[in-house]
């Protein structure tokens, strides 16, 4: 049996369990997949017993996308983007994965949205917002990136050879933006958007990284506008789909992996 596994603390709340345990039911393959809820402290060990006990590889998730970095073998992508969310153990030494921004770039493509064609606004400063923002600027976008803390917003866009701005900044932005995409959590704990509802235009590819809820008041405000809108639950498929992928070498069976997490969001 192959052991497949999400490190991180908390890990309770995760739904990656019920996304790759369809995708192995739906490919007959013998394998599980689990959490570990790890000491902060004790990340180096958890790494050192996870090799040592044959799991096959991990996902990485919060608080430990960063710190994971110097107990593995980073390739290009997880070391520009300065954080790794999936561990492949198949080899000598661990490798370490950046999948969030693959999952966005397929999340984008699903919809038959090419950011290499777009003027894209990121709202957020933080790890999805350097996945995304990375992905966006490899894809040949013209990237703005606006966050409460302007300084934030200027530091991310320095390394990405983009712009950087005060959410004030964000009508004007916005005006000549054709794709808008959340990277913040707000929407997650209460009915708010990080922008106003009059920015948005029918011209705009609309994508909120925030999946629960699916329908967040951004994408609402979006949606009635009259712009095209991406749920985050694809992005987190789509990452999935990455990591299983890489660990198994095979195609990922994407719409049992699609329907499972999204019976798990309680979406309809």
């Amino acid at each position: 049996m192959e052991v497949y596994g999400l490190v991180g603390n908390p890990v309770g709340h995760s739904v990656s369990p019920a996304l790759h345990e369809a995708a192995y039911d739906a490919l007959g393959l013998d394998a599980r997949y689990v959490t570990l809820e790890t000491d902060p402290n004790r990340l180096g060990a958890a790494i050192e017993g996870a090799a040592a006990l044959g799991i096959d590889g991990l996902n990485v998730t919060i608080p430990f996308k960063e710190g994971v970095l110097e107990l593995v073998e980073p390739d290009e992508t997880a070391a520009r983007i300065g954080a790794v969310n999936t561990i492949d153990f198949s080899g000598e030494t661990p490798t370490g994965h950046n999948t969030d921004a693959a999952g966005a770039r397929r999340a984008l493509t699903h919809h038959d949205v090419d950011p290499g064609e777009r003027t894209a606004l990121l709202i957020g400063a933080g790890g999805a917002a350097r996945a995304i923002g990375f992905m966006l600027v490899e894809a040949g976008a013209t990237v703005h990136v606006a966050n409460r803390t302007a300084s934030r917003a200027e530091s991310l866009a320095a390394d990405l050879d983009a712009t950087g701005h005060s959410l004030d900044a964000v009508p004007e932005i916005a005006s000549d933006a054709d794709l808008l995409i959340n990277a913040t959590s707000v929407g997650m704990e209460s009915d708010r958007s990080p922008v106003s509802a009059s920015i948005f235009r029918p011209e705009m590819a609309v994508m909120d990284a925030v999946y629960t809820p699916l329908e967040t008041r951004f994408l609402r405000d979006a949606a009635a506008a009259g712009a095209q809108t991406i749920d985050g639950a694809w992005m987190l498929l789509y990452q999935g789909v990455a990591a299983f992928e890489r660990w198994t070498g095979q195609n990922a069976p994407v719409e049992a992996m699609n329907q499972a997490l999204r019976a798990t969001l309680g979406a309809e």
